[in-house]
Parts: C-alpha cells; sequence; structure tokens
C-alpha cells in the first residue's frame, strides 16, 4: 500500500503553524484538532514540525516563560518526509530509522498531508484483517 492510499483514506487536510506561532497558541491548536504535532510552514514552505513531546522536554528544560515563545525555539528542523508514492513499509522503516511520530507528505515540494505512527498502525490492521478474511475464505473452500 503506498502513502496515497493512506491520505485518501484518512485524508489530507493538514493543521499547520508558523514559526511565530507561540506555544501557548500551539498548545491550543493541538487541543483544538486533537492531535499530537503540527507541521511548520515559513515563506518558503516546510520550516519544522513541533509536538506535545518538543513542549514538554522543553517545558521541563526552560520553565513556564516557555509557553510565550515562538515555536520556531523548540520545533524540529531536520524533518523526515515522504511522498504519496512511498510504500506504507518503507516509511514505517522511516519512523522507526529516526524515531519519529509524524512525517509530512510533499508532493513536488508542497504539503500534500500528514501520516501518523497510528495511521501505519491502522494500515497495517486493515491489511492484517483482509489477509486474515483471503485465508480464512481459501481454507473453508477446501
Amino acid at each position: 500500500m503506498r502513502i496515497a492510499d493512506v491520505l485518501r483514506n484518512k485524508g489530507s487536510a493538514v493543521a499547520t503553524v508558523t514559526p511565530e506561532t507561540t506555544v501557548t497558541e500551539l498548545l491550543a491548536g493541538l487541543a483544538e484538532h486533537n492531535i499530537g504535532a503540527m507541521v511548520v510552514v515559513g515563506p518558503n514552505g516546510l520550516a519544522g514540525m513541533v509536538s506535545e513531546r518538543d513542549v514538554v522536554r522543553k517545558l521541563h528544560e526552560r520553565g513556564a516563560g516557555l509557553l510565550a515563545r515562538p515555536v520556531s525555539e523548540i520545533m524540529t528542523t531536520a524533518v523526515v518526509t515522504c511522498t504519496p508514492r512511498d510504500s506504507v513499509d518503507d516509511l514505517s522503516v522511516l519512523m522507526t530509522r529516526h524515531r519519529v511520530r509524524h512525517v509530512p507528505v510533499l508532493e513536488r515540494g508542497r504539503l500534500a498531508g500528514v501520516v501518523s505512527i497510528g495511521d501505519v498502525v491502522k494500515t497495517r490492521m486493515e491489511e492484517l484483517e483482509e489477509t486474515h478474511e483471503h485465508l480464512a475464505a481459501y481454507i473453508s473452500r477446501g
């Protein structure tokens, strides 16, 4: 299965923030959309990723004053990306190797969606269920 198939099932809407967005505004957006990370988009496109984990770790280091600071101070700038043509198998390897849970999908340099580890697991579960059904049908036909 390809990433394009995952996006077709889940949709391609992406919640984004700018590098200037405050951490407090970021947290409000994460809560509003019930998500764990947002893509940071600047004037030249993809600028980074910022997650709940980034906030928690930096909040522990720097204290409550962090909440008024811009997400550019805590975001990950070395962003792992994929394309709609990549396979879910390849993406799961990429996520494991780089220890990331959210991967922006780029199509010709433009943001086309985001795939989370939850999306990958859901896809795997659906594939396993389909395989199980096919095998059960094959066995029952004798």
